[in-house]
């Protein structure tokens, strides 16, 4: 069971690396608005964390920004230990995820649904 400090480590993290993909990382395959960190998961005894990253063009977009994020990790975990004081910062692990993608496909299948809510019908059998 992941305690309260693990998770707030992990979201601080979170938190950090979106910061830096937004600020300072100029990496062309890593662009700020397209590029979005889904979630860490950090372990129990904190020397390696998992950082899913979510490109909203694709799994292969996806893939390319990890690349981009592992050539600038000295980068982000010097910066991460700065801002969070930490003695040890964990070993990042970037993780090709396609969430964004998979929302974006469910939302166009919604809007292509034709869905009539209850106060429409009501007026319809009026």
């Amino acid at each position: 069971m992941p305690n309260f400090k693990n998770a707030r480590i992990s979201e601080d993290i979170k938190r950090e690396i979106s910061g830096l993909i937004r600020e300072r990382i100029k990496d062309p395959r890593v662009k700020y608005g397209l590029v979005s960190v889904v979630r860490t998961e950090l372990s129990g005894d904190n020397s390696h964390c998992k950082v899913f990253i979510s490109h909203l063009d694709g799994m292969e977009a996806s893939k390319n920004a990890v690349k981009g994020l592992e050539s600038a990790s000295w980068m982000i975990r010097k910066e991460i230990s700065n801002k969070l004081h930490m003695k040890k910062c964990p070993e990042l692990k970037f993780i090709a995820d396609d969430s964004i993608e998979h929302s974006a496909e469910i939302a166009r299948m919604l809007e292509g649904m034709d869905i009539q809510s209850d106060s429409d019908e009501e007026e319809n059998d009026e």
